[in-house]
Formats: structure tokens, sequence, C-alpha cells
């Protein structure tokens, strides 16, 4: 196989595509790079398909080498282990926009693995994995329909960037990842500084407008290189399989998508199918698992063909109806901050936990060591929808969506100088039928307004979803599971009253035009506003006091004309030194010199018992007083507040 290389320039950036050098066994390989960085994306498949599976077996890999940005992993162990958290997040982008393109009935397994082999601190490899990916499947003999292409869209003094580096992210109001084919847009994923919805429109159309340069190199690269299509026919039900479902079980599927109650429907569709079966399996022996599919496709066209027809939903709403809504704040006594928020039959509560500098989280990524005082965790138990699984820890639906919901509140949660805490978002989804994790983004804000926090504006968020049959469409506010799962879009939109903070969408459909998004986003936007009144109604802004059970952090401000040695003990460097934090166990002091006001934080464990002493200091503070200094401290407790630590 000879080796080919392509270039093309998207922004001004260079990416280049290379194949035939290297893992020549895989049924697709490409280098793909951008400056030093360097990714490896394979794409193989299983010569036969795997018997008594009903799903299509795909999974995809994006892993970073450590070694790629010339370091030795942290911790016992030296060598990578399990996905970190920010990989997970990378093959869920990788995985989104190429699902929906392998055939109906596939069930050979697909594996896609992209694995980081240089990393230069300078340009992103997650859109390169994306676009490898792409161009690994399309020269492969792999049965797929692309191609499609990748590109991270910033905004750096309001000019759009295609393909930002990190520096020019570290200024940039909007982070988005769009994937498109040569037509339309597939799927979507970032955060923006309360972007309003012209903002995003334009976007979305100037990074669908950038990708198409990467998609022409994909195909000169498959004139060159690319192998024959394997051959699959798929096996479908029958016409005849399909009338016969529909005369005995019609009526019953009409009426059943109408009941407006999750549990009841689910039990009616499930006594319709076995219904169905004992009175097909004779006619079709031996044809069981295609008399399911039969079943599947025929209920999902009653259901599809109600709502654009008659304009009525599942539940009885019409398209831009938000279910019932119910807010409750204060739920947990012994935590900082907690909500329980209820949409329709979508429920969690949510908790807010504040702590010191010591809690925050160390993460060591490929391009260094960083610290994180944000974190939202987001759970979803099987009981939440009335099954049984093994409890083995958050898949990878459970991180994307916690990493949905942090991204909506992140930019809201106010600097370290205003608030000097670490903060963690726990949402535990007690019943779902329909985006929990927008439920989660509403909790949230509840949670943190609930424990003190004093977020710079309330979020909530809003998932859309379209339904599209020839030239009848339909979006639809507040989209329940069903109609998630038999829809052409599922669009999550989070935001302020002000704009859009968080984004989120997957398209199963080509050709969603401009006007069908500006629909989507200005009914998301009033659905959002709706949201945010119901909330304010609960709780109309932050507490300003914290709990009697959280932390307190006493903030001294120094006259900026005596020395900051003489009067706090010996700072620790900041975060950006990577120096290893104080032991729990000590109390903590952060100066500043870079202030006009020097600003030295020391920090207690709560205690309820009037006798508890503040922590030891790790040195002994001068015992000279300095002068003309201002005390000031974190937000009183509620009740009988906790005995603060010293200022020095």
């Amino acid at each position: 196989m000879s080796i080919i290389r392509e270039s093309v320039e998207v922004g001004s950036t260079t990416i280049t595509i290379e194949t035939g050098r290297i893992a020549k066994q895989a049924n697709g390989s490409v280098l793909i790079s951008a400056g030093e960085s360097i990714v490896l994306v394979t794409a193989c498949a299983s010569a036969d398909e795997r018997p008594g599976i009903d799903f299509f077996p795909l999974s995809v890999d994006y892993v970073e080498k450590t070694f790629a940005a010339g370091r030795i992993p942290g911790g016992f162990f030296k060598r990578e282990g399990r996905l970190r958290d920010e990989e997970i997040l990378v093959s869920r982008l990788i995985d989104r926009p190429c699902r929906p393109l392998f055939p109906d009935g596939y069930r050979n397994d697909i594996q896609i693995i992209a694995t980081v082999l240089s990393a230069d601190k300078v340009h992103t490899t997650d859109v390169l994995a994306l676009i490898g990916a792409s161009t690994a499947l399309h020269i492969s003999d792999i049965p797929w329909a692309g191609p499609i292409a990748g590109v991270r869209v910033g905004r750096v003094d309001g000019k759009l960037v295609a393909n930002p580096t990190f520096d020019e992210m570290a200024k940039s109001d909007l982070d988005m990842i769009v994937a498109g084919s040569r037509d339309a847009i597939v799927m979507v994923e970032g955060a923006a500084d309360e972007f309003s919805e012209d903002e995003l429109i334009e976007a979305l159309m100037f990074a669908h407008r950038s990708m198409q340069g990467v998609i022409e190199l994909q195909e000169r690269i498959r004139e060159a290189v690319g192998k024959p299509k394997r051959a699959f026919a798929g096996k479908r039900p029958t016409e005849d399989m399909f009338r016969r479902v529909r005369e005995v079980v019609g009526a019953g599927l009409s009426d059943a998508s109408r009941t407006r109650v999750k549990g009841e429907r689910y039990g009616k569709f499930k006594a319709l199918k076995t219904q169905m079966l004992e009175a097909l399996k004779p006619e079709f022996p031996e044809k069981e698992g295609l008399l399911k599919e039969a079943f599947s496709e025929v209920q999902g066209n009653v259901m599809r063909t109600m709502i654009v027809d008659e304009m009525i939903r599942i539940d009885g709403r019409d398209s831009t109806t938000v279910r019932p809504i119910a807010c409750e704040v204060g739920l947990l006594p012994r935590v900082h901050g907690s909500a329980l928020f209820t949409r329709g039959e979508t429920q969690g509560i949510v908790t807010s936990t504040l702590g010191t500098a010591q809690d925050e989280q160390k993460i060591d990524g490929l391009i260094g060591e960083k610290w994180k005082r944000f974190l939202l965790h987001y759970n979803f138990p099987p009981y939440s929808v009335g099954e049984t699984k093994p409890m083995r820890g958050p898949g990878r639906r459970e991180i994307g969506h916690g990493n949905l919901a942090e991204r909506a509140l992140a930019r809201m949660i106010p600097p370290t100088e205003q608030f000097p805490y670490t903060i963690r978002i726990v949402s535990e989804i007690t019943e779902s039928n329909g985006s929990s994790s927008m439920a989660t983004v509403c909790g949230g804000t509840l949670a943190l307004m609930d424990a003190g926090v004093p977020i710079k504006a309330p979020v909530a968020g809003i998932a859309m979803g379209l339904i599209k049959e020839g030239d009848k469409i339909a979006i639809l506010t507040d989209i329940l599971g069903d109609e998630d799962h038999l829809g052409d879009m599922d669009f999550k939109v989070c935001g302020t009253a002000k704009g859009v903070t968080a984004i989120q969408m997957d398209i199963k459909i080509e050709g969603l035009s401009r006007e069908i998004l500006e629909k989507a986003l200005k009914q998301a936007r009033d659905a959002r506003l709706h949201i945010l009144g119901r909330m304010l109604a609960t709780l109309p802004t932050h507490r300003t006091e914290l709990s009697k059970y959280a932390p307190r952090i006493t903030t001294l401000k120094v006259n900026p004309t005596r020395s900051a040695s003489s009067s706090a003990p010996a700072a620790r460097p900041s975060r950006a030194s990577s120096t290893r934090p104080a032991s729990p166990s000590t109390s903590r002091t952060t100066a500043r010199s870079t202030s006009p006001a020097p600003t030295a934080w020391r920090c207690s464990a709560p205690s309820t018992s009037s006798a508890a002493s503040p922590p030891r200091p790790r040195s002994a503070p001068s015992t000279r007083a300095p002068s003309s200094a201002s005390s000031t401290s974190g937000p009183s407790s509620r009740s009988s507040p906790a005995p603060k630590a010293s200022c020095t």
C-alpha cells in the first residue's frame, strides 16, 4: 500500500492526514496532525456479526499517552490505566456523530481507537481524533455513510476562530465543537458566555463552512487508497410482516400511545408485543427477532404520525408546553445546600457542598497538572427508571451528562477572590422520563443558591426535539424519553435570562436548515425563561448566610504599605507552581502579592463546640500587628455559626 499524505488549511491551522505507513493491518488507519500534535486513529471490524444480539456493538476509545507530552504518569502505578473523564468525553464526541451513519441492522463488532502520540501544547487533539475516525472509516471496507468532519469554534475579541490554539481558547468566550457532513450539522457540544441565539446560529454556520475543506480532503484520500465497501444487505422485516403487525395490534398501539403515565403506557406496549408474538409466531416461524423489530417500527410510526398530523404528544401536551414543575430547597438539613427539582416524571435531588482549597481536584492531564474548584457529579441509579442492574460506578452516559450540566453552570460560579470555596454539586436522579441532565442544571442552580453561593445569574436547561415526516415538521419542547428515542433531534440548551451557557445537539437526519435551528432556539429560550420564573419563585436569590455546617474562610486585607512577610505566615506557592497541597490536618494560608491589598485566607473546619480551638498554623506568625489592617470574613452562618479561625 502506497503512502498518501494530504493537507488542508482550517483557520490558521494546517491539518495533515497520512495513511499507508502505520497500523496497516487495521481495516482503516490514519495519522493525523496539526503542528506537532499527532493522533493515530484506527478502525477495525469483525469478519462476522455477533450472534444473538439486538444492538449495534460499536466501541470508541480516545487514549492520551503521557509520553506524548514528555511526561510520566503520576501516582503509584507508572502506566496509563482506565480512561480519565476527559478521555471518555472525547470518546463520546467521536461516537455520537459516527454511530448513526452505520447501516441499520449491522451487528459486526466495530472498534475505533484514537491514540495521542504527540502533543505540542498548542493544538488540541480531540478534533483531530474526530476527523481521524471519520477518515479511517471512510477509507476502510467497513459499511459507513460518511465522511464527516469536526471543528472547534472559539471567539476571541469578538471574532470567530476555527480550531483555536490553547492560548486563544484562554481568551475565548466560546468553546464549541461541531461535527457535520457536506450538507448538514450532525452534532454540537459546547459552552458559551451567555451567547444570544443569533450569536449561536452565526457560530454554527461558521463551523459548517470551516469544515468543508476537511471533507473534501477525506474524499481525495478515499479516491486514492479507499477499499471497496463490504456488501451488507441486512435482515429486515418483510412488508407482509409489517402489514400483519398493523392488523393485529395497530389499533391498540394508537390507544397506548395516548396513555399519559409512563408506567401505564409501557405496560400496554409490553402486553401488545406479547399479543403480537403469540398471534404471529406460528405464521412466521423462527422470525421472532424480525417480528419484534417490525413491532417497534410500527409503534414508532404510530407515535410520530400522531404528533405531526394531530399535534398531540404522548402525554397530551402541545408542542410548546413545558411539563408541570415543582421546586423545593433546603431539603436536607445537614447538607450545605440542597434542592428537589421535579419536571413531569423527571426528578432529581441535587446537593451543593462547600470546601476549602484543600478540596480542589488535582487533574493529571496530558499537558500538565491543573486544579479544579468546581465539580459536578451526576448519578443515574437504576431505580430512577424502575429497573435493576449492578451498581459499578458512573458509566460514559453519566459522565457525559454531568459534564454538560457542569459546563452550563461553570461560567456563573463566582471567582475565587469573591468566594474562596471549592464547590461540589451532586445530582441524584430519582425519576427519569426525559432530560434528567437539564433537571440537574435547574436543581444545581437552586442548590448553589441555597448554599449561599453568589452565582452571577441563575441557569436553567431545556431539551428540545424534532419530528420530521416529509414536509411536516414538529419542534417539541421538553421532550419525553420516547420522543427522544423516536425523534430526529435531541437538542439541549442551557442558559440564563441573558443568553446561552451550554449546548448539546445530536441530529439523526440530514438537511437541518438554519430556519429550523432558529425556531428551535427561540422555542428553547421561551421555555428556559418559563422554567427560570418557576425556580426564582421558590428562591429569588442566593442566601446571605451559609449553613452552620459549612467551613469558614476568614479574609484579612493587609495595608499595602506594610510588608506581607511581616504580617502573615509564610505563603504556600500558588497552584500554578504544582506544589503538593498542605496536609488536611493543617490550616492553610494563601497570600497573593500581586494584589494592591494583599489578602491572606485561613480555613477551619466547622464545629458546633464552643470549646473548639482554631487549627494550628503551619508556622508561627509574626507577633507584630499590622498597622491599618482591616479584617473581613465570609458570609455568616444561618444559626449558631461555627468558631472562626483567627486571622494573622
